[in-house]
């Protein structure tokens, strides 16, 4: 089971290959935030608090384009549901 902190490889899209940690999961879309994989650009407009601009920040992928990385035998483990 994929849960925060936890580190995965991903499997599909334009990030494939790569290996970063969880830091969201919103389990009732079956999606997760990995850190510094799949960048977007987003546009913010400027209020009293923000200064608006281009942001980029982590999206969401979803579970079933991840795997688990077993970090003590650096080994990728079948994801179980």
């Amino acid at each position: 089971m994929i849960r925060k902190g936890l580190k995965v490889i991903v499997l599909t899209g334009k990030d494939k290959k790569k290996e970063g940690e969880v830091i969201e999961i919103d389990r009732a879309q079956n999606k997760a935030k990995i850190k510094e994989i799949n960048m977007v650009k987003k546009h913010v407009k400027t209020t009293k608090e923000k200064k608006g601009g281009i942001i980029t920040k982590e999206n969401f992928i979803h579970l079933s384009n991840l795997k688990l990385v077993n970090t003590k035998s650096k080994k990728k483990t079948e994801v179980k549901k």
